[in-house]
């Protein structure tokens, strides 16, 4: 079966990774777990891929943007002119920076010790417990949230928010889960910290994609265009899926599925590579 997968033509591993990102980037489940997993799998790997898993982070980004592009139009035209639009914008830049500058200076650290599949399930594990650990006391204490409106955000709720989404430098912690998981802990209403780790997901994606691409840009050449053309489209196109299921998923429902769902599959990776049932590349 694995050897299957990975004579699988590159133009298809580009769309199976392309889905696969666009499934997960916005689920409290790690985007980059399941892309570095999904990639050892399908023998996808060297740092020209690991550029690639990167950059089609930009899909997911874009179909956000696609979704809610009335608030972002509406914002971009207000920011002068509207309190409302300035103080959404600059909690947005506030919860961007702190992992931007912690990815500058230990992106490289990061990926040389982190970016394998068994560091990765064993983050799938602790996140999953996190997150067991916050919906147990969120369900004891069912109050009302403190932030219930993304627009009541303050700068400290989106600097704190920031320093959460920091913690999914980590592989397999999950960027989003990261994000709302924190945001709940602070606070916010389920959906409220759902909807503003879309709307962050904008510069962080954005960023992290500029920065690889412009970093290994000796690495790529024209012949890389169609791979990342095709993984690009599809995970637009999965990502816009999942975030329109999620809106609707989060008015009625907690995230305990996903928590399970994170340890169980954080269990089956490293009971496989101890057996040798799977043959999990470093």
């Amino acid at each position: 079966m694995i050897e299957v997968l990975v004579g699988f033509p590159l133009l298809v591993k580009a769309a199976l990774l392309g889905i696969v990102e666009g499934l997960t980037e916005f689920l409290p489940i790690s985007s980059t777990g399941h892309l570095i997993l999904a990639s050892s799998l399908l023998g996808f790997e060297g740092e020209k891929e690991k550029v690639f898993s990167v950059a089609i982070q930009t899909g997911a980004m874009l179909s956000v943007m696609w979704y809610y592009r009335a608030r972002i139009t509406a914002t971009i035209a207000g920011i002068c002119t509207e309190p409302r639009a300035r103080r959404f914008a600059a909690n947005v830049v506030i919860a961007f920076v702190p992992a931007a500058v912690l990815g500058v200076l230990f992106a490289d650290a990061i990926k040389a010790t982190l970016f394998r599949p068994v560091p990765v399930a064993i983050a799938f594990i602790v996140g999953g417990l996190v997150i067991l650990w916050v919906e147990r006391g969120r369900s004891r204490t069912p109050a009302l949230a403190r932030v219930d409106d993304i627009d009541a955000l303050t700068s400290l709720d989106a600097l704190k928010l920031g320093i959460a989404q920091a913690f999914a430098l980590i592989p397999g912690t999950s960027r989003s889960g990261a994000t709302i998981i924190g945001g709940m802990l602070f606070g916010l209403s389920r959906r409220v910290a759902t909807e503003f780790s879309f709307f962050l997901a904008i510069p962080t994606l954005i960023g992290a994609g500029a920065y690889d691409a412009w970093k290994y840009r000796s690495l790529l050449g024209s012949e890389d265009l169609p791979m990342f053309g095709v993984g690009l489209l599809f995970s637009f196109f999965a990502a816009l899926a999942c975030v329109h299921w999620l809106i609707r998923y989060v008015a009625s429902h907690d995230f305990v599925p996903f928590a399970w769902y994170r340890i169980a599959f954080g269990v089956v990776v490293l009971v496989t590579a101890w057996s040798g049932l799977v043959h999990w590349s470093a």
